[in-house]
C-alpha cells in the first residue's frame, strides 16, 4: 500500500469517527490549536523566514514571481496575530453539524428532516499562503470533516511547522470520559506531487477536492480526477465609480482595494469610471493611486484625463502610467497594477464585469441606491459590494 493510500484510508477512518464528535470537543481542540500556535510562534516564524530566504533567491533567478513570494509571509505586521484571531473566529461560529434546515410532515407518523452533515474527506491543494494550513484545518474541524493538505513547495518548511503544531494540539487535547477521542489523523499533510496524483485517483476515500491557486492549478486538478472539484481559478475583481460617487469614499475604497494586499485574490484589478466623473472623482482617485505607487493601465479617455489634470508632470508618476491594451482587462495582476476603463452607464460597467471578470468580487461606489441595487442584482459574482472595498471578501 502506498503512503498516499495510507493517508487517504486514515482520513476516511478519521472522518467516520468525526461523526460522533461533540461541539464542545471541537471547541476544545480549536482552543488547544491556538495555544500551541502561540507557544511555537518563534519556530514557525523561523521556518517562514527560511522559506522566504530560499524563495527570494528563486525570485532573483527569475523562477518565482514576486506576487507568489509576497504570499509566503506570515510574520510581518499583524499577520501572525490575524492567523491566531482566525482560530478564535472559527471557534466562535455555531456548530453547523446537526442543524435541521427543513422539517416536513409527509403523512401520519412519517416525518422528513433535512439535517446538515459533514462532506467527509476533503483534499485541499494550494499554492504559497501557508496560513491556509491553519485556515482549512480549523474550518475542517469545525465542520466535522477530515482534511488532507498539500501546499506549495515554496512554503514547505512553514507548512510543516504549522501542521506539526496542529497535529500536536489534536493529540494533546484531553479526552473527555464517555466521549470518542478526537481522531489524530483528521488533519494530515502530504508534500509531493506524486502523492497528489495518487490521491486524485482515490475517489473511494476522498469526497471533495478543493484547489486554491492559479488558473493552471485549478484546471489541472479538474482535468485529472473523478472526484468532485470545488475550485475557483482567477480573482479578477472590479470597482466601478458611478456618476454619483463620493470623492472621499472613492479614494479610500479604491486605494484600499488595490493596495491593502495586492497579491490577494480579492484585490481590485480593474477600475471602471463613469464618464461624468472622469475629470473630478477619478482624477483624485488616480492621484492617490499614483502616490501609493500603483501602475495605471489607462484607456484613451482616462489617460487623457490624467494628462489634462497634470498628473504626469512628475517624472516618477509618469513612469507609472501606460496605455491599456485589450489584454489588461481580464488580467489578474496580483501586484500594484490596475486597468482603467471609462464607461458611459452603469449597464456598460455591468456588461464589462460580466464579460471580463471572474465572478469573484466586484464593487460599486455610488450615492444612488437605485444604481447600487441594480448593479448588485445584475453583476454575476459571488460577492457584490456597495461603497465597500473588494478586500472585504477575505474568505477565512
Amino acid at each position: 500500500m502506498s503512503s498516499a493510500e495510507q493517508v487517504a484510508r486514515a482520513a476516511r477512518e478519521a472522518s467516520n469517527l468525526l461523526q460522533t464528535i461533540s461541539s464542545s470537543q471541537k471547541s476544545a481542540v480549536l482552543r488547544r490549536i491556538r495555544q500551541v500556535l502561540e507557544e511555537r510562534r518563534s519556530e514557525i516564524v523561523l521556518a517562514n523566514q527560511q522559506d522566504k530566504e530560499a524563495a527570494q533567491r528563486e525570485v532573483e533567478a527569475g523562477r518565482l514571481s514576486s506576487s507568489l513570494f509576497k504570499r509566503l509571509d506570515i510574520e510581518t505586521g499583524e499577520k501572525y496575530a490575524t492567523l491566531l484571531q482566525g482560530v478564535d473566529d472559527v471557534d466562535s461560529i455555531s456548530d453547523p453539524i446537526g442543524q435541521v434546515t427543513l422539517a416536513r410532515k409527509l403523512d401520519n407518523d412519517l416525518d422528513l428532516y433535512r439535517v446538515v452533515c459533514p462532506v467527509g474527506v476533503c483534499l485541499v491543494i494550494f499554492e504559497a499562503r501557508p496560513e491556509v494550513v491553519v485556515n482549512i484545518a480549523c474550518l475542517a474541524i469545525k465542520s466535522g470533516n477530515a482534511a488532507i493538505l498539500k501546499g506549495g513547495k515554496e512554503a514547505a518548511r512553514t507548512n510543516q511547522a504549522l501542521a506539526d503544531a496542529i497535529q500536536h494540539a489534536i493529540a494533546t487535547t484531553p479526552a473527555v470520559e464517555g466521549q470518542t477521542k478526537f481522531p489524530e489523523r483528521s488533519i494530515q499533510v502530504v508534500s509531493t506531487r506524486d502523492e497528489i496524483s495518487t490521491l486524485l485517483d482515490m475517489d473511494r476515500y476522498v469526497d471533495l477536492v478543493i484547489p486554491r491557486g492559479s488558473n493552471a492549478l485549478v484546471r489541472h486538478i479538474q482535468n485529472n480526477t473523478r472526484i468532485p472539484v470545488l475550485g475557483h481559478a482567477d480573482g479578477i475583481c472590479s470597482t466601478y465609480l458611478d456618476e454619483s460617487a463620493d470623492t472621499q469614499k472613492a479614494v479610500h475604497i479604491v486605494v484600499d482595494a488595490k493596495t491593502n494586499y495586492p497579491a490577494a485574490c480579492n484585490a481590485t484589478e480593474a477600475l471602471l469610471v463613469h464618464s461624468s466623473v472622469i475629470n473630478t472623482v477619478f482624477v483624485e482617485v488616480a492621484r492617490a493611486l499614483l502616490a501609493a505607487g500603483v501602475r495605471l493601465h489607462a484607456d484613451d479617455r482616462s489617460l487623457a484625463a490624467i494628462e489634462q489634470a497634470g498628473l504626469l508632470a512628475d517624472a516618477g508618476a509618469a513612469a507609472l502610467v501606460s496605455r491599456a491594451t485589450d489584454a489588461d482587462f481580464g488580467h489578474e495582476y496580483t501586484d500594484l497594477d490596475i486597468a482603467i476603463r471609462v464607461v458611459d452607464s452603469v449597464d456598460e460597467a455591468i456588461d464589462h464585469i460580466n464579460t471580463h471578470g471572474s465572478k469573484h468580487t466586484d464593487a460599486i461606489v455610488t450615492e444612488e441606491r437605485k444604481s447600487a441595487e441594480w448593479f448588485m442584482r445584475r453583476v454575476d459574482a459571488a460577492g457584490v459590494y456597495w461603497n465597500a472595498s473588494t478586500r472585504f471578501a477575505d474568505g477565512f
